[in-house]
């Protein structure tokens, strides 16, 4: 059964969309819980894709083609979990901030991030700090992530958690941001948890952040 699931990873990391939704359903044939064909076949396949993204061994393209294959298997997978009771790692609610209407890099750690395991609410680009504050407090979010690629919409990202901090809800939610011109020192001094430098590195401090 594990060699089965090592191919299901394999196929995943190649972007095989038809082979990772057969391996899905064979697993399952064969029995396999859903929490595991999702542990140790779907995430461990895309943790690897995460690292390697990070450290250039894949762009762009092929991230996305594994970040397709995923939503094959996952979307078989999906009734089961719920079926199962099985809970996601967390709540993401992300977006590009208010003015932005990039949305490649946030497109793709929405991706990773639910090739994580993660729920994930996407808001879309140019998002006002009221409909953050809204999506936060309407989905009970673990985390919120904020993506600028412009330096005039960064100024955004402050308006927000200071929107974030008047409803009351900074302490119960962690906030995350990124994009090319976002630093771990911005992070720090508007007051955010985090910084990611990309998609790939993302998830693991989404998780750093939640542990």
């Amino acid at each position: 059964m594990q060699n089965s699931l090592k191919k299901m990873q394999t196929d995943l990391y190649g972007g095989d969309m038809d082979a990772v939704k057969a391996a899905t359903r064979k697993a399952i044939d064969d029995g396999m819980s859903p929490k595991e064909i999702l542990d140790n076949g779907l995430i461990a396949g895309m943790d690897v894709v995460g690292r390697d993204f990070k450290t250039g061994d894949l762009f762009i393209p092929e991230v996305l083609l594994s970040a397709r294959a995923m939503h094959a298997g996952l979307e078989i997978l999906r009734p089961l979990l719920v079926e199962s009771g099985v809970r996601a790692q967390g709540k993401l609610v992300i977006g590009t901030v208010a003015g932005d209407l990039h949305d490649i890099g946030k497109n793709l750690v929405s991706m990773m991030f639910q090739g994580a395991g993660f729920e994930v609410v996407d808001l879309g680009n140019d998002v006002m700090p009221e409909k953050f504050v809204e999506s936060i407090r309407a989905e009970n979010a673990d985390l919120v992530g904020m993506s600028a690629l412009l330096t005039t919409t960064m100024p955004a990202m402050i308006t927000t958690i200071e929107a974030i901090n008047q409803a009351g809800l900074r302490g119960k939610v962690k906030v995350l941001i990124g994009g090319a011109p976002v630093t771990a020192q911005y992070a720090e001094d508007i007051g955010a948890d985090s910084f990611a430098p990309d998609a790939g590195a993302a998830v693991d401090v989404a998780r750093e952040l939640l542990s």
